[in-house]
């Protein structure tokens, strides 16, 4: 079984859960998951995680994200993007850049978003856009979203080119809009490239005929990220003898179970590998009773 995490540049025309399917078919694995939803016209980064790495899907889809956008103003749609159903279209003529940039600069912070109801987020089981497509519209709950930073890239009123970089759950669709409705003019999302999630870059990415033709050369191997270097900042240490039988039972292990000394906070987390220098497990090191409690096990290898 192939473990690791693929940097996928995904095309237009493809959902996330279809970029997976491509990539069983590819590697003929089941144990692929991707690490969070891009709308199918939307293209970019989307870290895909195969075997033991699937634990860790969970992990990258909460990191920040950057893309790059173009805002269309004077145009308000159901789907908040172009290629929903237009729900009415002002004009743009009186507008000005330095409004524009005002309105633009004022959503760089924390501020409520309503998630919109074409997307994935389930209400009493169902996800949003189901219920949007049978013709239901229902109540959203506003959640705290953070935009880090907003550059503006070009612009050519009613268009504006921007890249922003935000926290996980923000909707650069509803962000659109709200710019728009904040301009009294209405505005939708016209295109959309996810430059950047957490460590993944587009300029590293690989599609999934170059993912294809790796394939068939050495197994990915040169494009996969190992498990392990997810945690890169985190302390690696070894255990051996009967501590590799217990650390791979998920057993809490105590001080001396390590070939180093254990010191540091009472929340220190470590990375646990056996005497071959096989990644086992995540560990938390809790000075007080001086011992080590699994938090994420990556053990057995299959």
């Amino acid at each position: 079984m192939i473990h690791g995490i693929l940097n996928i540049r995904k095309e237009k025309g493809y959902t996330s859960h279809d970029v997976v399917a491509k990539l069983r078919g590819i590697t003929g694995q089941k144990k692929i998951g991707h690490t969070g939803t891009l709308d199918p016209e939307a293209i970019g980064v989307l870290p895909v995680c195969l075997g033991k790495a699937t634990k860790l899907c969970e992990l990258l889809t909460d990191k920040d994200k950057t893309y790059e956008t173009v805002l269309l103003l004077g145009k308000t749609t159901d789907t908040q993007d172009i290629y929903g159903k237009v729900l009415a279209e002002k004009d743009t003529e009186s507008l000005c850049e330095e409004a524009v940039k005002e309105a633009v600069f004022s959503f760089v912070g924390e501020y409520a978003q309503i998630p919109p109801m074409y997307s994935a987020l389930k209400v009493n089981g169902k996800k949003l856009y189901e219920l949007a497509r049978s013709g239901q519209v229902v109540e959203r709950k506003a959640r705290q979203v953070k935009i880090y930073d907003i550059r503006l890239l070009e612009m050519s009123l009613p268009r504006v080119r921007m890249s922003v970089t935000c926290s996980k759950g923000t909707y650069i669709r509803t962000l659109c809009q709200d710019i728009g409705e904040k301009l009294g003019c209405g505005g939708c999302m016209e295109e959309l490239l996810r430059t950047r999630a957490g460590r993944f870059a587009l300029e590293d990415s690989k599609t999934l005929e170059e993912i294809r033709s790796a394939f068939k050369e050495n197994g990915l191997k040169e494009l996969l990220v190992p498990v392990d270097d997810m945690f890169s900042e985190t302390p690696k240490v070894f255990v051996e003898g009967k501590w590799e039988v217990l650390a791979k039972n998920g057993n809490v292990l105590p001080k001396e179970a390590f070939s180093e000394c254990m010191t540091g906070s009472d929340s220190r987390r470590v990375r646990i590998y056996d005497s071959a220098g096989q990644f086992i497990a995540l560990y938390r090191w809790k000075k007080e009773t001086g011992e080590c409690h699994l938090e994420k096990m990556f053990f057995p290898e299959n």
